[in-house]
């Protein structure tokens, strides 16, 4: 059951209460105890009814028009003049002479709120109310009637970075105190003449900014870096200029405007390198340089931070008691910036402190909530980039837009913290800032080579306009867990890529004597210079500790299969079936009975693909390969030899084992699907009466999603994926008898004649050599046909792969619907074929006993695949986990290992307890009742490990020696063979 908690909307301007003392330092240590993956899992939720939508833009970035109609030049103007720089702001976007167009796309979004600011120079050319500029003030009155008639609230910014370059050159702009004044003139005309329509401004934008990189590194403008303490006195008539609008528009304007003011602040994320206190105290001080620098003067005390005070001493400007009363508590809601900007990427290491930046909303939300004693959080900025040369297809800018979003609804709902309002960054492509046009942060694609700056919907667009429509995210019936069981024959199995072999007998091989201590505490003790005689029988099945060790592992699952493969370089080295390794296939004959005898069914691969190596014989192996004609006839003949040795224990076989690799050349599958034939059509000619046994193969597949599922152009390159992966080796084999009818054209269309060409005989040997469809399934991948330089593009397909950062990853992606989507698309294209899922796991870090990642993914993945079972119709038959452990498959292991002890991990009790109860059942429902089934092998020799006391007695030196010798005897039938 989801978590609802209250959402407690702001009335009123926010009272500060003084918090604990770095009470934000709780933060790492309760987001450490979150249930891990099940925090990380998406949630699908809603926002508070009235939860404030925006978007925004800066006027330097947009309005372009930068001398014309009276304008003066700004800190800006005169900065992309300077030095060796090429590129200016002067045109933007040219939003000056744009303003429907803005229009159209901020109605276009649905959002309910425009956040963007004045150019102050466009008002008062020379920063002074003196300079006056009417044709300015107009176009902003312009602008904010043309949202009010779209019923779009503005949230005006009143310095958003760009100084009338005048203040600048007379008085040197910031690090004057004079400029306090200045600013609360200016501030008083703005509240004056726009007040009454605007209901939330934002005095400075990220201050932080402001000072380090205007006045201390000469990042932005006004490009000072002369005077390293510079930024700390800035900060500080920074802060002092704001509270000093503040308490004007508290005294003079609140009672009539009704309005809310505050500083727009802007944060890192950091986590701590170790899990020491003392990282956590360093993470601390980090956001204290950065966003506590400004925060805690307005939010707590009206002074700086400890540790800003304690590592700067002297450097830091001080704060008169009249001066700290007046800043304190001059915000009447916290105004925060997340994502792409100056005061994230903290360009060099000095104020991490030996930590590590980390890209993190949600955590950052609650330090402030905590840090600041719960105030009211208006997200006024945030988002991500992609670099310049994107245009309306901008993947990474989505999901990063989707990320932050979901990070903000966690906050709300299960974080309980009081965020208000959300602003995606920004509405159009513009200048951006020290980056130039380098990047493009719009929602809105922007050709600056058009003579009107043309705007487009980016797929960000049309994603954040569909989040605001939902009011978040909704959960939806296909998002809810199904309850209800599988059918009673349903195949529950394990995987593993391999068995562990050991040939070599480990009882009865052990020749020395050992006395029996039965006076003492009845340990056997070895007997120097004695042996027992030689013992003449035939092994036995249970002789192989290895056998009854890796049995007894899988039967305490709880599964009634278990898959693994041979090894066919190993079973016929020399290539000659007529000399296999009778040893070797004696030791799968005997491992196969007893998983019978545990009331499991094998599942024999018969030949396992792997990149590391081919594992057909020598002789093969040297000559082609698969490419060479000769190999699917040794295949075949191979094949004949498992069935008729093993056919009596094995019922279901997979012939090749995930082939389709997209490290197999078109001429080896082609071989590899005659392969699989001639060994299929052997089996079902020569075999199947007899044995009444299956054969098919399992194809690798993963799932394949458009990455943008409302957009009908990506539907194409996830099919054309699908084709290339698995439709190759399917659709000869369940479809047409050839290869997919996409898959030929795309590569015709490419002038491309790599794909073989089916002759008769080829088509009709291949074409339905199937029993059921076997897919390994893992992850899911997302796929565009949109370039972007960020993410891996397939050149010959023309797509670009790409993940929903939203995703757990482990480190491939956690997407337990991809397997009902490709267990959906499996019956789309074969109807009513029966289905396994031959393989199904997660890696994660071996040393992790308590695999809480595991246990979350065979949960949900199993959850899947009983939807598409029980609402879908999908002929589902069996699903099988991997894998069994450590030892053989790193990192999947059901069981894991410390030296010679074996580890029962948790995912392993949780998934035997899905089969016990055969699914999820709903519950207070009457239990499934499914008849008691037949043992799988009637004929098969039932064989138990029972211990037996023999006595030797040894006459030696004229002493009479009684010795107790324990036999670990397995003969409940006594004619047992291989």
């Amino acid at each position: 059951m989801k978590a609802l908690l209250t959402f407690v909307s702001f009335l009123g301007f926010f009272t500060p209460v003084t918090a604990k003392p770095n009470a934000g330092l709780k933060t790492w240590g309760r987001f450490n105890r979150l249930p891990y993956p099940g925090d990380k899992a998406f949630l699908y939720d809603t926002f508070p009814k009235d939860f404030i939508w925006a978007v925004g833009t800066a006027a330097y970035q947009v309005e372009g028009a930068f001398e014309k109609d009276g304008k003066g030049l700004s800190i800006w103007d005169t900065f992309t003049r300077g030095g060796t720089r090429m590129i200016t702001g002067d045109v933007g976007s040219d939003s000056y002479h744009n303003i429907n167009a803005d229009i159209r796309a901020i109605k276009q979004l649905g959002v309910s709120h425009y956040r963007f600011s004045l150019s102050w120079s466009r008002i008062f050319p020379n920063g002074t109310r003196g300079s006056y500029n009417e044709i300015g003030t107009n176009y902003y009155r312009t602008l904010i009637k043309k949202l009010k008639e779209i019923r779009v609230e503005p949230v005006v910014t009143l310095y958003h970075w760009d100084l009338p370059d005048h203040l600048q050159q007379t008085l040197g702009g910031w690090s004057n105190p004079e400029l306090v004044g200045i600013f609360k003139d200016y501030a008083d005309f703005c509240f004056q003449a726009f007040g009454d329509d605007v209901k939330y401004w934002i005095t400075i934008d990220n201050p932080f900014v402001v000072a380090r990189h205007g006045y201390g590194t000469g990042v932005v403008a006004p490009g000072i870096k002369n005077d390293p303490d510079l930024p700390f006195r800035v900060g500080h008539n920074l802060l002092k200029a704001h509270a000093a609008a503040w308490h004007l528009y508290d005294r003079h304007y609140r009672p009539r405007q009704h309005g809310k003011l505050s500083m727009a602040l802007a944060s890192h994320w950091i986590k701590p390198s170790r899990t020491r206190l003392e990282s956590l105290r360093e993470c601390q001080c980090s956001l204290d340089h950065v966003l506590g620098w400004f925060a805690r003067p307005l939010f707590t005390d009206g002074d700086y931070p400890p540790c800003m005070k304690s590592r700067l001493g002297s450097r830091l400007p001080s704060f008169t008691p009249e001066e700290s009363e007046q800043v304190k508590g001059t915000a009447d809601f916290f105004a925060l910036s997340h994502g792409a900007a100056l005061s994230f990427h903290l360009i060099n290491d000095s104020l991490k402190f030996g930590q590590q930046e980390d890209l993190d909303l949600r955590m950052l939300l609650y330090w402030v909530n905590a840090e600041y004693d719960n105030p009211p959080i208006f997200v006024v900025q945030s988002g991500w980039y992609v670099l310049g040369n994107t245009k309306t297809k901008d993947p990474k800018h989505m999901y990063y837009l989707k990320r932050f979003i979901a990070e903000a609804l966690k906050s709300i709902v299960i974080d309980g913290v009081n965020v208000i309002g959300y602003t995606a960054w920004s509405l159009i492509d513009g200048f951006e800032w020290h980056r130039e046009y380098g990047i493009r942060r719009g929602l809105y694609y922007v050709d600056f080579n058009t003579p009107d700056m043309k705007r487009e919907p980016k797929t960000s667009a049309t994603f954040y306009r569909n989040v605001i429509q939902s009011n978040g995210f909704p959960e939806l019936p296909e998002n809810r867990p199904v309850q209800g069981a599988f059918p009673c024959d349903f195949a529950w199995g394990v995987s593993a890529n391999s068995i562990q072999v050991e040939t070599t007998p480990t009882q009865f091989v052990d020749p020395n004597v050992y006395l029996w201590n039965i006076s003492n505490n009845g340990e056997l003790l070895k007997l120097e210079g004695f042996s027992a005689p030689p013992l003449h029988r035939t092994p036995r099945c249970a002789d192989y500790a290895t056998i009854r060790q890796q049995v007894e592992e899988i039967r305490q699952i709880g599964v009634n299969h278990f898959h693994f493969s041979l090894n066919w370089s190993a079973l016929v080295p020399t290539g000659d079936v007529a000399h296999p390794n009778t040893t070797l296939l004696g030791y799968y004959r005997c491992f196969a009975r007893q998983l019978l005898q545990a009331n499991v069914t094998p599942v024999v691969t018969l030949w396992h693909h792997t990149r590391q190596r081919s594992s057909l014989p020598a002789p093969l192996d040297t000559a082609n390969r698969w490419l060479n004609r000769k190999t699917p006839e040794a295949f075949a003949d191979y094949a004949r030899l498992c069935y008729r040795e093993l056919g009596a224990y094995v019922k279901i076989w997979i012939t090749l084992n995930e082939p389709n690799d997209e490290m197999v050349s078109y001429q080896e599958g082609h071989e590899m699907l005659r392969a699989h034939a001639l060994a299929w059509r052997a089996y079902d000619s020569e075999f199947r009466y007899a044995q009444g046994g299956k054969v098919s193969l399992a194809l690798h597949m993963d799932w394949v999603e458009p990455a943008f599922s409302f957009s009908r152009k990506d539907v194409e390159p996830a099919k054309r994926v699908l084709d290339f992966c698995v439709g190759w080796f399917a659709e000869p084999i369940f479809g047409s008898g050839d290869y997919p009818v996409g898959m030929r054209s795309w590569l015709r269309q490419l002038n491309s004649l790599e794909l073989p060409v089916f002759n008769k005989e080829v088509r009709e040997l291949v074409k339905g050599t199937y029993d059921f469809f076997a897919i390994s399934h893992f992850s899911t991948k997302l796929v565009t046909h949109a370039k972007e330089d960020s993410y891996t593009y397939t050149a010959m397909l023309e797509v670009q792969h790409m993940i929903d950062t939203t995703w757990i990853m482990s480190p491939r992606p956690v997407v337990p619907w991809g397997l009902r989507k490709a267990l959906n698309w499996v019956k789309e294209h074969y109807s009513d074929v029966p289905v396994y899922v031959m393989a199904n796991g997660v890696q994660e870090d071996p040393a992790r006993f308590k695999d809480s990642l595991r246990v979350y993914y065979l949960y949900n993945y199993i959850n899947e695949a009983l939807k598409a079972y029980t609402l879908d119709g999908v002929n589902l038959k069996g699903y099988f986990a991997y894998a069994l452990n450590d030892q053989r498959d790193p990192g999947f292991g059901l069981y894991g290992q410390v030296h010679e002890e074996v580890i029962v991990k948790a995912s392993l009790s949780n998934y035997r307890n899905i089969i016990k109860h055969n699914g999820f059942p709903i519950q207070g429902a009457e239990p499934q009742l499914c008849p008691s089934l037949a043992p799988p092998c009637r004929s098969c020799h039932v064989l138990g490990k029972s211990p037996v006391v023999g006595f030797l007695t040894l006459v030696g030196s004229g002493v009479l020696i009684t010795l107790g010798l324990i036999i670990y005897y397995t003969a409940k039938r006594h004619k047992e063979r291989y």
